[in-house]
Order: structure tokens, then sequence, then C-alpha cells
């Protein structure tokens, strides 16, 4: 962002081991979620306050042969507590892989029961963050169908939910306009948004919400639009950001305001994730300059 709205680059670097491997997973309610595949830890990074939790993996988890996905959020009215949702795929059978999911709660100060359900196979997560919809994060899934897996942090559950979108499009899922659970799918240069409905007798299904046609919005960045991919979203603030081949470009869906982040080589070998914390620029922490604290409007930082 243009200052004075912009957070010091010092604060969002974090100086990892680079012997290691390591992953990030995605980031919710300003906290980070970062895998360490050889270390078997997930850490969970505040960057405003600098903050830093080590957890060690559940003993199911198995960080080198299967890619980890997670979500990490702020406990409800308990400001200094975190909990991190873990999900990975196993191999079930020839036709079938389970899912399994398990929650790390910082103030019981461990890992909960272990949940599982089977899902057709070959189907894997994408590297998009997971949305936190009401009690629920979803992940999009892909491979040989289109889907949303679901964990349900009340009832403990996990589910696969079927979507209207062809495996030839771009989607993510999202916050749908007047709230519950939605989709934004790209085709060509029109996007698409969807809503989860469900009727008087419990049945649910999809329904279509606006068309944004994109051609106008991304016109001053390349006079010859290449395929658009969805690269990530920014769920507190409604932000898609999208790329044609040769960089990356911020799309608000309310306003349909769009601006050009930056040009970065080799985009599509490279997973993004939005940051929104929520904060004050030029107020410390500790009575510290050049710091943050926490109140007042949120700001999105790309990562």
């Amino acid at each position: 962002m243009d200052p004075p709205d912009r957070v010091p680059a010092g604060r969002l670097s974090l100086q990892l081991d680079h012997s290691y491997s390591f992953s990030l997973l995605g980031c919710q309610h300003g906290l980070v979620l970062i895998s360490h595949d050889l270390p078997r830890q997930i850490l969970v990074w505040d960057p405003v306050t600098g903050d830093q939790h080590r957890i060690a993996f559940p003993p199911w988890v198995d960080g080198i042969k299967n890619q980890i996905h997670g979500a990490v959020l702020r406990a409800a009215g308990e400001a200094g507590h975190f909990q991190v949702v873990l999900v990975q795929a196993s191999i079930w059978d020839k036709q079938h892989l389970q899912v399994l999911a398990c929650v790390y709660s910082s103030e019981a100060g461990g890992w909960g029961d272990l949940i599982l359900t089977p899902i057709p196979a070959p189907v894997y997560c994408t590297g998009l963050s997971a949305v936190l919809v009401g009690n629920s994060f979803y992940w999009r899934l892909a491979g040989c169908f289109c889907a949303v897996l679901e964990f349900d942090l009340e009832r403990q559950s996990l589910a696969v939910i079927q979507v209207p979108v062809g495996e030839g499009n771009s989607f993510t899922v999202m916050r749908a306009e007047g709230g519950g659970l939605g989709l934004l799918s790209l085709s060509g240069l029109t996007a698409q948004l969807w809503k989860r409905n469900t009727d008087c007798d419990g049945v649910a299904s999809w329904g279509k919400g606006r068309t944004i046609q994109l051609d106008k919005l991304l016109s001053p960045y390349s006079h010859e639009i290449a395929p658009l991919f969805i690269l990530g979203f920014a769920h507190e603030n409604n932000v898609v950001f999208l790329t044609g081949g040769d960089g990356v470009i911020m799309v608000q869906l309310e306003s349909l305001q769009s601006k050009q982040l930056c040009r970065i080589d080799n985009i599509f070998d490279q997973h993004h994730h939005a940051f929104e914390s929520v904060y004050v620029a030029g107020t410390g922490i500790g009575g510290e300059h050049d710091g943050a604290e926490l109140v007042g409007n949120p700001k999105v930082i790309v990562c």
C-alpha cells in the first residue's frame, strides 16, 4: 500500500532455517501458519507482535510424503489463544483416499481427537488458503472432480461438497454476499459469484449471484490479457488476486476497483496468501516507534 498505510518490510520478514523444508499454509485473524516438514513442527506467527509458537506435528502426520494443509484462527473471546486445524490426505485403497484432520488448542496445550472421512481418488487440496465461514473451514479440492472440503469446528466433522464449476474453470471459495458459503469462478474474462442456499426442507443447492466482466477492469494493465487464474483471496476485505501470467492484479469485488500490485517471474510456481490485520501505522507496541497497535481499520498485506 502507499505511505502512510504501509507496514515496515522488516515486520513481515521471518528468518527461517532454509536447510529445512517449509511451506506457508495460510493466514487468518492476523496470524500466519507455516509447516516445517523436517523438524515436524507447525509455526504460528503473529507479524504484528513478533510472537512465535512452535507446535510438534500430531503423530499421524507424514510431512514428507503427503502435503499438509491447515488453517489458524484466534479463539473466540480469547485474544491470547488460538486454534490450528491440520488436514492431510492418505491412501485408503486403490480407488479412495481418506482425509485426516485434527485441531490444536493453545489453551488446552495439545491436539484433539483424529477425525477422518473417505474421498474419491485422485483428489487433492490446492495451495489456496482455507476460508472461515461461520463455524467451518473450507478448502478447494481439485483432481478428478471439483469440490470443497468442509471441516466443521463445532461438530468436529469433515464433509465433501460438490460445486457447480467445471474442471476447466479457476475458482475459489469465499464468503457469499449476504453471508454463508460462496464461490467465485472464472471463465475467460467473466467472473461468476455463487451462493450455497438451504431450503425449508434442509436441502442445499448452489444459486448464481452477480456476474462481473473483468475486461474493462483489467485493460489498463495489459492490451492483450491472457487467460486468468486466481492466486488468492482476502476474505475480510472481499478482494481477489488474479494473474494473466505477467503479474498480480488486485480486484475489490464490491467497488470493482482494480490495481496492479507487482510483476513476478515464475508466478505459477508460487502460492499467494493474503495477510489481513487490524492496526494503526505509526503507533508502537510497548511504546516503540514504527510499530503497530491492534485497533482501527483493516489493511491488506500480500505475502
